[in-house]
């Protein structure tokens, strides 16, 4: 029979912008996250049930593995197109995948992932997979059976698979490995279509009318039935065209099947197929768009990210300066949290500042008791000994300076301890943003200015550690260098006069009293009494138990220094950190960019700080690449909507009536 045109149905553009899609989505689908499940038609059935046949009849040519046994061993990925008969003269050849662009006219060679082009196929795309066997045989695993319907189910539970459910007709349908798993992983029976096989071949006074009738499981995609060729055919290569018609002939002829024009025949199914994939195609378009869009919009903002680079077409010095500007606005927003990426699970940027002034600085200052180690006795000895060897009619003034001095000195090391924690948050967000994507290439010239920034705040810090910060009125708050108590009283001293005895020359110090020699004056009797003998002090001197004017002395010495101390502790927690956000944090705001374009805007410069990383460039070029993919995609589908939209009625009232396809 001479050769006829395809269907000339939607399906010849439509079907083919979906493969197009799949193809151009292949080269980078390994290297990106994009996963787009496109319209597929998987071929099941049990071992030798005739699904290769079936391929191969819908192909129009031989090509897949032959025998007795097991012959599909993974599933194959068969992409049909319907190209015009005008093209290469009408050739038929095969293409794989990894061979792009290699054509193989021999199809006794094509065993794997192809792609067939012929003017003698509908547009579809097909995935051949393993009969399901009972028995191992040979070197078959033990499990062979539960791998390959485990390999089955992976490929149809996919809910934009369309099932071809192969069975032979001399077999009860109620037995059908096939129709059972389709069931399983398709229980609506929305996306199953059965095929039943080897209808030449029934015994004598049955046939399969009921089986493509639906009336003995019924689906909802109905049944076709087909002639494949036999094993002796296929000896003497009998070309799937002669074996085409004489199916046509023996359906034309048959009494049963004849009056089910609709049901029998490759070429039924061909277009059955095509119809359905349409259907499917056309409902899975929006769905299709929207994951197309969402990808592209992710690729989008990753490649933001890798802008204002140095192949741009502007000066070197207007790219440097973008870059440094945009750095210390983002520096300055993330201060003062107008930050665009805020987090929602931890405090950044100023706000951390904010909790170490306010929730350890002042908290820590106001959990602190001005009298903490400094007892009664400490307070009682340093009246005593300020008053000298006179008894002080009133609370002196010294002792009160002395050790409202000592306290409000304890008050340097957290103010400085916070200076220290804010200026390392700084430091931390400085790190952060030198180091975003955004500036990946200017990251060398941010790290230079940062350094030199940090290297001036450093001896500015070094320089307010030696000098001592007023506090209050005349009362300073560096480090004294007073010792405590104890250490005062722990000091020897001498605390006689040796000349006042009329000892010269030696010293007496450690010869008791009773040692001493004294002239005794003229008429002196030695049965005089002799001389009064002091006991000698102790080394260290403590006051004997308090007296109540003492006592009230201690109190309002304590009194002064707790409320001396509350006024300087206020005025240091109102002064610390407004001397840090001026001194410190402002500051680096204010003089950043200045630092950096004094530092970093330099002709000499340019090249080595705009030199950007390899792995930069490798992902500016991934996701530039696949960002054009994307695009290139989308515009198809808006053209594929467009001819659903004005073409859906006419589509169905074609499909109906178009002429079968003859070999």
């Amino acid at each position: 029979m001479g050769k006829g045109p395809a269907a000339a149905t939607i399906g010849s553009s439509l079907v083919p912008i979906i493969n197009k899609l799949q193809e151009i989505i292949a080269p980078v689908g390994n290297n990106s996250s994009l996963d787009i499940s496109l319209p597929l038609v998987a071929v099941i059935g049990s071992q030798s049930s005739g699904k290769s046949s079936v391929l191969e009849a819908l192909v129009g040519r031989d090509f897949l593995p032959r025998g007795c046994d097991i012959c599909t061993r993974r599933p194959l990925l068969l992409v049909l197109e319907n190209r015009p008969e005008t093209d290469d003269e009408g050739a038929e050849w095969g293409e794989f995948r990894h061979l792009p662009g290699k054509r193989f006219y021999d199809f006794s060679k094509i065993r794997r992932e192809i792609q067939i082009s012929s003017p003698n196929v509908l547009n579809m795309m097909l995935v051949d997979l393993p009969g399901i066997t009972k028995v191992p045989v040979g070197d078959q695993p033990s499990d062979i059976e539960a791998r390959v319907r485990k390999m089955i189910m992976t490929q149809i539970r996919q809910e934009k698979c369309i099932i071809l459910a192969v069975s032979p007709a001399n077999s009860d349908l109620a037995t059908s490995d096939a129709l059972q798993m389709a069931r399983e992983a398709d229980p609506t029976g929305s996306r199953t279509i059965g095929v039943i096989t080897k209808l030449d071949i029934m015994d004598r006074g049955t046939n399969a009318r009921n089986f493509l009738l639906g009336k003995v499981i019924p689906l909802r995609l109905g049944y076709i039935g087909v002639i494949n060729r036999s094993q002796e055919d296929i000896n003497k290569n009998r070309s799937i065209a002669d074996a085409l018609s004489r199916e046509e002939t023996f359906f034309r002829d048959h009494p049963v099947y004849s009056g089910l024009p609709s049901s029998c025949g490759i070429p039924q199914l061909s277009r059955k197929l095509n119809q359905i994939l349409e259907q499917h195609i056309r409902m899975a378009l929006p769905s299709l768009k929207s994951e197309l869009n969402s990808e592209m919009s992710v690729v989008g903002k990753e490649l933001q990210k890798y802008e204002n680079m140095a192949e741009a077409n502007m000066e070197k010095g207007v790219i440097l300066l973008n870059i440094l500007s945009k750095y210390c606005e983002d520096f300055s927003a993330l201060v003062d949290g107008c930050s665009k990426e805020i987090s929602t699970k931890e405090l950044s940027g100023g706000a951390r500042i904010n909790y170490i002034i306010h929730s350890i600085f002042i908290k820590s200052l106001e959990e602190v008791d001005p009298c903490e180690g400094l007892t009664d006795d400490d307070i009682r000895i340093t009246i005593q000994n300020a008053a000298g060897a006179r008894n002080a009619l009133i609370v002196p003034e010294a002792p009160f300076e002395v050790l409202v001095r000592a306290q409000i000195a304890r008050l340097l090391d957290p103010s400085l301890q916070c200076v220290r924690y804010v200026h390392d948050e700084l430091m931390k967000m400085d790190w952060i943003n030198y180091l975003h994507p955004n500036f990946l290439s200017g990251r060398k010239a941010v790290k230079l200015a940062l350094e030199q920034l940090r290297s001036q705040q450093e001896s500015r810090s070094s320089v307010n550690n030696e000098k001592p910060t007023s506090s209050g009125g005349n009362t300073s708050t560096r480090t004294w260098g007073i010792p405590s108590m104890s250490s005062v009283n722990s000091s020897p001293r001498t605390w006689g006069i040796p000349s006042m005895f009329g000892t010269r020359g030696g010293s007496s110090e450690g010869k008791p009293v009773s040692n001493t020699t004294v002239d005794e004056p003229n008429g002196c009797s030695n049965q005089m009494p002799c001389t009064i003998q002091l006991t000698e002090p102790p080394s260290i001197l403590r006051p004997l138990e308090a007296t109540e004017s003492e006592t009230v002395e201690i109190c309002v010495t304590k009194s002064l220094i707790q409320s001396y101390y509350d006024i300087v502790r206020k005025n240091i927690q109102d002064l610390v950190p407004k001397a840090i956000m001026h001194f410190l944090v402002n500051h680096t705001k204010r003089k950043l960019q200045s630092t950096f374009t004094q530092k970093l805007y330099s002709g000499d410069l340019f090249e080595e700080l705009l030199l950007e990383d390899d792995e930069v460039v490798s992902k500016r070029k991934c996701n530039q690449e696949l960002f054009l993919v994307l695009q290139e995609a989308i515009e198809m589908l808006e053209e594929v909507e467009s001819d659903v939209s004005t073409g859906s009625s006419t589509i169905i009232s074609s499909s109906s009536s178009v002429a079968g396809i003859t070999y």
